[in-house]
């Protein structure tokens, strides 16, 4: 069983990845095998729209998602993780949701199956907006989802400052062993 957290900050060591690595290692404890997958210093343009993935299971904007596809593809559980820009998601996890839903939706396949949930950092406005969000994202594409009290929000502007948010730390420390629970009991092995 394996965990796949994609945070989708511009900044590669913020406060995304810090929340990302935290809810994994919860998961780690529990035997979950996990990965931590950076969105940034990658591009990933947003959905065009052409429909070209109807004729085959791959998207014809060539930047860097299908390599990430292809291990979503293959996670038990998927985490997206965003900062808060301008209230809402980065444009880096929604082109990232938008063209892999369309892929997977386009070629006969959900995530049906699979646990995931979001996690969200922000400074102070957007935080609920998005993460209501991210979650439709989940619903949409038939996941199981996982919640937490206080939601998985954490509130922190500089870098590693929301290792500074005990209540927010916390809510993602027990989704992932929220997340591990699920994973372990809806386990069905992927074709």
């Amino acid at each position: 069983m394996k965990a796949l957290g994609i945070s989708g900050s511009p900044r590669k060591d913020g406060n995304s990845m810090l929340i990302t690595a935290h809810t994994l290692k919860a998961m780690a404890e529990e035997g979950i095998e996990t990965e931590l997958l950076p969105l940034a210093g990658l591009t990933i343009r947003p959905c065009i729209a052409c429909m070209s993935c109807l004729k085959a299971e791959r998207c014809v904007l060539e930047d860097d998602l299908m390599p990430i596809y292809w291990k979503m593809k293959e996670a038990d559980c998927i985490i997206l993780a965003t900062p808060v820009y301008f209230g809402s998601a980065t444009a880096l996890i929604k082109g990232l949701m938008e063209r892999t839903a369309y892929v997977i939706r386009n070629n006969g396949g959900s995530y049906k199956g699979r646990v995931g949930a979001p996690l969200v950092v922000g400074r102070r406005g957007g935080l609920t907006f998005t993460m209501a969000q991210m979650t439709c994202w989940f619903q949409t594409m038939e996941f199981y989802l996982s919640g937490v009290a206080h939601w998985s929000i954490s509130v922190g502007n500089d870098r590693g400052a929301v290792a500074g948010d005990r209540e927010g730390m916390e809510a993602a420390w027990n989704l992932g062993k929220s997340l591990a629970f699920m994973t372990k009991a809806l386990h069905v092995p992927q074709p």
